[in-house]
């Protein structure tokens, strides 16, 4: 019977605060209660933690639309998380190309120039997927997850304790309205008692926001140091791409003017007689850290002269007509110039069998 009536006084005292909040808050709204202000420092701490949720939380879901842009996808991970279990392994956009690349390639013969294209790029597009998943995976550990763990837990007990504040100055106001109302000399002493009461609460709630609110700086430091692992994990996942692509180019080499030539498309417009390899070649000139001049001049120098030397061959290569060699990787074959041969090609020999040979596909030996 005692813990009945101790839990109906409770209930009796909670609702009597929760009134007298309300009607505080009501009549500061209407403008006929007094609001204590809260100092210019804590506003501004209260400020600055309101606009960092607000951007956080925007750059986290750009940055998950960037690193999943299909959304239904988001939403099966966002769900299989909130489940605790793992969502099931898909293949990406590059893979998912490479695959139907590849499997082109096979069913146009990986003998054909065509064919052996598509399962080079093909290869390559899966290589770029799996890069594109460990950009994910990264991403998401070391960038997604500390933003997230602000809002979902560093802003809420922010939030939490700045709510508390708010009741304890509702409580406080509330306290000093009723010491204005109160004209008798013994209601006068227990109002004055409760301002301080409620004072002291408001000062002490107070001081635990603003120290909550100062870790705001240590928020941004640590969120920086995961910006830097963000912006490597970008570069790491694109210089993999350059890369494969640069491979991609050397291995798919120059195309003969006689497959130009079978080309419906090939006189069409004078853009697009460009041969890939010019292309492909002026794209990579201009980007850094790749310089082929001792190739270059290796092979100006061969031009130039009479003489042969031995090459090393860096990719398998079909012969698309009678008058090219076929070269396998690794395979060490002697090659020279003759006059008016193409600029992107050689004459190449391997035992009595002799044709023209992408000079992309070799590699000159001392």
């Amino acid at each position: 019977m005692n813990i009945m009536d101790f839990n109906v006084k409770k209930l009796a005292a909670d609702a009597g605060t929760f009134l007298s909040r309300a009607v505080q808050f009501t009549e500061e709204k209407l403008g006929q209660a007094e609001k204590t202000e809260l100092d210019a420092h804590l506003e501004n701490l209260l400020s600055k933690a309101e606009c960092t949720k607000l951007w956080t939380e925007k750059i986290m879901k750009q940055t998950e639309v960037l690193l999943q842009p299909n959304p239904n996808a988001r939403i099966e991970e966002f769900v299989y998380e909130k489940l605790d279990r793992k969502a099931p392994s898909r293949m990406n956009n590059p893979e998912l190309l490479g695959q139907y690349m590849i499997d082109a390639g096979n069913e146009f013969g990986p003998g054909t120039a065509y064919g052996n294209a598509l399962i080079k790029c093909g290869e390559t597009q899966k290589r770029i997927g799996t890069a594109d998943r460990e950009l994910i995976q990264t991403s998401a550990i070391n960038f997604l997850t500390p933003l997230r763990n602000f809002i979902e837990g560093d802003y809420k007990t922010i939030t939490k304790e700045r709510k508390l504040l708010q009741n304890k100055r509702l409580d406080l106001d509330a306290a000093k309205t009723r010491l204005k109302k109160a004209k008798v000399a013994e209601a006068r002493a227990a109002s004055e008692q409760e301002v301080r009461i409620t004072q002291s609460e408001f000062d002490r709630q107070a001081e635990i926001t603003r120290l909550l609110l100062e870790g705001i700086s240590s928020t941004h430091a640590h969120h920086l140091r995961c910006l830097n692992d963000f912006v490597e994990a970008q570069m790491t996942y694109y210089a993999q791409c350059y890369q494969y692509m640069l491979d991609l180019q050397k291995q798919l080499g120059s195309f003969p003017s006689t497959f130009l030539s079978n080309n419906n498309q090939s006189s069409s417009t004078p853009a697009q007689s460009v041969s890939t390899p010019s292309l492909l070649a002026s794209a990579s000139a201009s980007l850094p850290s790749v310089s082929n001049s001792i190739v270059t001049s290796g092979i100006s120098e061969l031009k130039s002269s009479s003489g042969n030397r031995k090459a090393r061959v860096l990719y398998d290569y079909d012969a698309a007509n009678s008058s090219e060699l076929s070269l396998l990787a690794d395979e060490v074959i002697t090659v020279y110039s003759i006059p008016g041969m193409d600029s992107d090609w050689l004459m190449g020999e391997r035992g009595n069998q002799k044709g023209k040979v992408p000079i992309t596909y070799l590699e000159l030996l001392n």
